[in-house]
């Protein structure tokens, strides 16, 4: 079945241009479910038995999360207790557009065949297509989609499962609006924290989700992107890089690119002037008057303070106002967010029983983190994982939730891990498809290299790296030229004879850029049989160079 569109649409010289666009419906779209004997599909992904214990939901369900619980929970779903999940196209296009991290690891769930995550394109099955309806909203659109989408496959099983007690389909949102509407097409639908929560044997799951907000506010709201960008164009705002000061929670400077290479380096003071901006942010700033500019903080001051949201005015330090002023601002928007999940340690709330408590970062510029977890006995004293999720204005810190266990402090392990997530050196297992590249062993030198390359096993080639090293790839030689001359030959190894432009394992290398020391431990930029074996020059072994 086909449907088009046809619109007009003026073009930048005067004329008007009409577009038509086609949008294919089908029939023969699998449920994917084992359940069904309608669908004739070659291949399924949901389960028959799809249990999950939950005070819930006691029966066999699959489950069918919006767009926004994709977006903020995405650490609950990468769980494997989650499973049987059914990510609707309409979903998928959203994240898609929104976050292309999340897309990421969206797609790798769906491909992971033990998480059981199936795609359905719904935006072209006959049944669950639906048309934009006059003056409704694209958001409004899409949850109606899919609604539409659940009431379908709840329908679709039931043909299928006889058992009034058996399959059932729960959508989850944490929407007001769009979880009433679904309720009163007599669908099944939770929040996202409460089907969690419903999770029996499982509360470290409660920990990974998304805090929500209150009501208090205790910073100027943020102007909206339009705003910003209206106020950058009419000078009234500038727009730099958020850098955080190691010494001071309170102080920051915002770096603004002038036209040439030099930038421009503008003052931050007090918490709400920095209005919740994280380190590495990219904020607009507004400069402030002249007689309101100071000269930065010389006080080491770090954030010391109650672990609950209060209004109180931060003690200001008296300044040499007549030496070493700068241009000071204020934040008034965040154009864009560089938050990453963040190393460090719990701190334990003074409160029995709470909850609530508050996670220290290893690096200083990034403020403390306020998270929900029900096992700060024994997260105590090891280093964890914590991910921003929102900063609301009523609140001092930011809201997070917990993502993942490092170890104990102090141990070499963990602390190694600390410094290599804290500062961005990719450190994973090398992936299949990069080791796919690697040439097969036994590898020898052919004729056809001895045919297009320069012979000079004849010379005496000495290394300059130290004994014991495994990665010998430079190296020199010297002799005397008939004209009395002498000749330094420097020699590298040829790792290009082994990786192509372009591919995984030159992409992968790309990304990692160096091979990374530590003590005792080494992180290579390509694979060990390249770097500790065929691009190592040894004693007497034939090597490209």
């Amino acid at each position: 079945m086909l449907k088009s569109k046809t619109f007009v649409r003026k073009t930048r010289s005067g004329g008007v241009m009409k577009i038509v666009r086609e949008h294919y419906l089908r029939d023969d779209i699998w449920c994917g479910s084992e359940v069904c004997a309608e669908c004739k599909q070659e291949s399924t992904v949901l389960q028959r038995d799809a249990c999950i214990e939950s005070n819930l939901c006691s029966y066999p369900h699959y489950v069918i999360p919006d767009t926004n619980v994709v977006l903020h929970q995405i650490d609950v779903l990468e769980d494997p207790v989650i499973r049987n999940v059914i990510i609707l196209q309409t979903v998928l296009q959203e994240v898609r557009h929104r976050s292309a991290p999340v897309y990421k690891r969206l797609k790798d769930m769906i491909h992971e065949k033990e998480k059981f995550f199936y795609a359905f394109t719904n935006e072209h099955h006959r049944e669950t297509f639906i048309e934009r309806e006059p003056g409704e909203s694209a958001n409004d659109r899409n949850d109606r989609a899919i609604r539409v989408a659940a009431q379908w496959y709840s329908q679709h099983l039931k043909t299928s499962e006889s058992d009034a007690d058996g399959l059932k389909v729960v959508l989850l949102t944490n929407d007001q609006g769009n979880k009433q509407k679904a309720e009163e097409s007599g669908l099944l639908v939770y929040k996202c924290e409460e089907y969690i929560k419903s999770l029996i044997g499982n509360p470290e799951l409660v920990d990974r989700l998304a805090l929500s907000n209150d009501d208090k506010v205790l910073f100027p709201e943020h102007l909206p992107l339009s705003r910003i960008q209206a106020g950058i164009k009419s000078g009234a705002f500038v727009q730099g890089t958020f850098r955080a000061s190691r010494d001071n929670y309170l102080e920051a400077t915002v770096f603004v690119q002038g036209d040439g290479e030099e930038s421009t380096e503008i003052l931050i003071q007090g918490l709400q002037n920095l209005n919740r901006a994280v380190y590495q942010d990219v904020v607009a700033v507004q400069l402030l008057p002249q007689n309101q500019w100071v000269a930065p903080s010389s006080v080491v001051l770090q954030d010391e303070g109650a672990a609950k949201d209060d209004n109180e005015e931060e003690k200001e330090e008296d300044e040499e106002k007549a030496v070493n002023l700068k241009p000071t601002g204020k934040v008034v928007g965040i154009i864009k967010r560089n938050w990453r999940p963040f190393c460090g340690m719990l701190n334990i709330s003074q409160i029995k029983e709470s909850t609530r408590h508050l996670f220290t970062p290893a690096d200083r510029r990034i403020p403390r983190i306020r998270i929900e977890t029900r096992q700060a006995s024994t997260l105590a004293g090891q280093r964890i994982m914590v991910a921003i999720d929102g900063w609301p204005k009523h609140s001092r810190y930011p809201n997070g939730h917990f993502v993942r266990s490092l170890g104990n402090a102090g141990e070499k392990d963990t602390e190694q891990e600390v410094l290599l997530l804290e500062h961005d050196v990719p450190h994973q297992d090398f992936s299949q498809a990069v080791l796919s590249f690697l040439p097969k062993m036994p590898w020898t030198i052919t004729p056809e290299d001895m045919a297009r390359r320069e012979d000079l096993r004849n010379l005496t080639v000495c290394s300059v790296d130290p004994p014991g090293c495994t990665d010998i790839d430079d190296a020199l030689h010297c002799r005397e030229l008939n004209n009395g001359n002498l000749e330094v030959g420097v020699h590298i190894a040829d790792v290009s004879h082994f990786i192509r432009p372009g591919n995984a394992m030159d992409r992968e290398a790309a990304n990692r850029g160096t091979t990374v020391y530590l003590c005792g431990k080494r992180i290579d930029m390509v694979p060990e049989l390249l770097s500790s074996n065929l691009c190592s020059l040894r004693s007497n072994v034939e090597r490209h160079l």
